[in-house]
């Protein structure tokens, strides 16, 4: 991806006078220099519980908690996003990983029989700044709405406030969106993820991760009339000619890519990152992510269970990979040969009056 400078960074208007610079520093640390995160999710420990971390097609290595952090260490990341908790048990031995707080979990054992999803907050803002002050690298904070839920009320309130709070200390913050309870027929609608994607701009997020929609876009008349428009205006998100194509002319990635089309359009200036789902081959996960970023217009991905449910030499190279994606604009099959070993991403960091600055390579690997 092309470099971006302190000046291209667009600092929202709730940040304060006092901590604009460090909104810049936590924005390009995030983002690596590019605009684009690339977000390693390990806030599934509580989420998903054990399932995700112990079982059949997954490493024993993902047993052990500091499987993530090495992972983070060792891998080429953005970020690092899990509980508080949990990042302040390991980050003294991993200073130097960029973490993202979550702000909100739940368990997985209520189900929607049961009652309407809500995830409340576990703890207060202030929590998150001893934590800065005691050196930990937070660069900033994230939280679970469920759009549609009987409690999205409270949900909406609190994120809206961590993000009024985030930025007046100079935090990024990332919103999982996530449209689901009884009140909702299809939670992977294009036309309502991209109504989840606006409401995270509404409340001011930088970053919003949303499951990618599923479906066909001709059953969604609205979602193909918004393809239609962003084609029209010259968005530069998808090309005429794969707009006009039918889902049976596009590969089943290509097809998915195009419904994120509304979607990172009604996000604005919050980037949009999708979800990465139950673990699948490194190659079908690298080419739908190029698609995202390339044919749906994300800014990024936001990826859990298909990294770390590897050995810790396999999960650092697909994080490499995926990073050349998201961060260094390689080809899916460029990727493909980092996390193959037949190739090696790596980032470089010099210190310069002005700050950090990241450089990116791909070399080949000689045996």
């Amino acid at each position: 991806m092309p470099k971006i400078t302190r000046s291209d960074v667009k600092v929202p208007g709730d940040v304060s006078a006092e901590a604009r610079e460090t909104y810049i520093d936590n924005y390009l640390k995030a983002t690596r220099e590019t605009g684009h995160l690339m977000l390693f999710a390990c806030d599934q420990k509580m989420e998903h519980l054990n399932s995700d971390f112990f079982g059949p097609d997954i490493s024993i290595e993902d047993a052990r908690p500091e499987h993530l952090f090495e992972i983070g260490s060792q891998g080429v990341c953005g970020i690092l996003a899990g509980q508080r908790g949990l990042i302040a048990q390991y980050a003294p031995d991993y200073p130097d990983i960029n973490y993202l707080v979550k702000m909100n979990s739940k368990t997985n054992l209520v189900k929607g029989a049961q009652d309407d999803p809500y995830s409340p907050q576990l703890y207060s803002f202030d929590a998150v700044l001893e934590m800065i002050d005691n050196g930990v690298n937070v660069v900033g904070i994230g939280y679970t709405i469920y759009l549609g839920s009987d409690y999205e009320p409270q949900m909406l309130a609190e994120a809206g406030e961590l993000v009024a709070q985030a930025h007046a200390a100079g935090l990024i913050v990332v919103l999982w969106m996530y449209p689901r309870g009884k009140a909702v027929a299809n939670e992977k609608s294009a036309h309502l993820i991209a109504g989840a994607a606006g409401t995270a701009l509404c409340l001011g997020a930088d970053f919003v991760k949303v499951n990618p929609p599923k479906g066909k876009l001709d059953e969604e008349p609205i979602a193909t009339k918004a393809l239609e428009a962003a084609v029209a205006e010259g968005s530069g998100l998808i090309g005429t000619t794969l707009a006009a194509a039918s889902d049976e002319e596009l590969s089943a990635s290509q097809a998915a890519a195009k419904k994120l089309v509304e979607a990172s359009s009604a996000s604005g200036r919050t980037g949009l990152v999708c979800a990465g789902g139950s673990t699948v081959e490194a190659n079908i996960f690298l080419q739908q992510l190029w698609d995202q970023i390339h044919i749906g217009g994300a800014r990024g991905n936001a990826t859990g269970r298909n990294i770390h449910q590897r050995p810790l030499d396999e999960a650092v190279r697909l994080t490499k990979a995926i990073s050349a994606i998201t961060l260094g604009d390689a080809s899916a099959d460029e990727a493909l040969e980092v996390f193959e070993g037949k190739k090696d991403f790596t980032l470089d960091t010099t210190t310069e009056d002005d700050g950090i600055h990241y450089y990116f390579e791909i070399t080949e690997i000689r045996f």
